[in-house]
């Protein structure tokens, strides 16, 4: 399994980085078939914050993983209306899982994947978002068959649950929510998350097999 996060120039430290921290979790446990990937329109892309980092693979690289999260940032409204960023992104649904964070929902929106579903995203972003059509959820998660958003920069940990337990199990899904929960709140941490996903995915998700790790 690949995921992908994109992540452009100005991006959020938060948005990327947790989610590719808790993410690479499966494959620090021995699943070698598992990678996460920041894709990027070019090498290196700078924070908001001036974190500079160096992409792993091409946004057209990013078309053929088998899930992609947009992150957020500062210059997302640039990025949105820069064709020759957008025309590198050819993403379906129909293949892929698709998760937006934040601002990041606005760019699922401009690539035209949200279609009449109501999103997510924090609340700076909230106005240009519904301006480019989207009806905006008051909560922090969101999913409706292969497309998630989220809002708030530590809604990642919910993106994160979604992507783990649709690629590999709600089992999963646990045992990466309470590793990184804080100690003390493990079980609160790990039923709200499992929670957000319940309540959106209960369909999809496979079998849970086991109890707390």
């Amino acid at each position: 399994m690949h995921i992908a996060i994109l992540t452009f120039d100005g991006f959020n430290e938060l948005d990327s980085l947790i989610a590719y921290g808790m993410l690479s979790r499966i494959s620090l446990r021995g699943d070698a078939g598992w990678r996460v990937s920041i894709a990027s329109p070019t090498a290196q892309v700078t924070s908001m914050n001036g974190l500079t980092i160096d992409a792993h693979i091409t946004l057209k690289e990013a078309n053929q993983a088998d899930a992609v999260l947009i992150g957020s940032g500062m210059k997302t409204r640039e990025v949105a209306n820069d064709a020759s960023i957008l025309s590198q992104l050819q993403l379906d649904p129909q293949r892929q899982l698709i998760a937006a964070q934040c601002s990041g929902t606005f760019l699922l929106a401009r690539l035209g994947l949200i279609g009449q579903m109501p999103a997510c995203t924090d609340l700076t972003s909230k106005p240009w978002v519904q301006a480019a059509g989207v009806s905006i959820l008051n909560q922090a998660f969101f999913a409706k068959g292969n497309l998630a958003t989220a809002g708030g920069c530590m809604s990642a940990q919910y993106i994160c649950a979604w992507l783990i337990a649709r690629l590999k199990g709600i089992d999963d899904a646990r045992e990466v929510l309470h590793y990184f929960a804080p100690v003390g709140e493990k079980e609160e941490y790990v039923a709200r998350g499992l929670a957000h996903l319940k309540a959106n995915l209960q369909e999809q998700l496979a079998p849970e097999t086991s109890g707390a790790p």
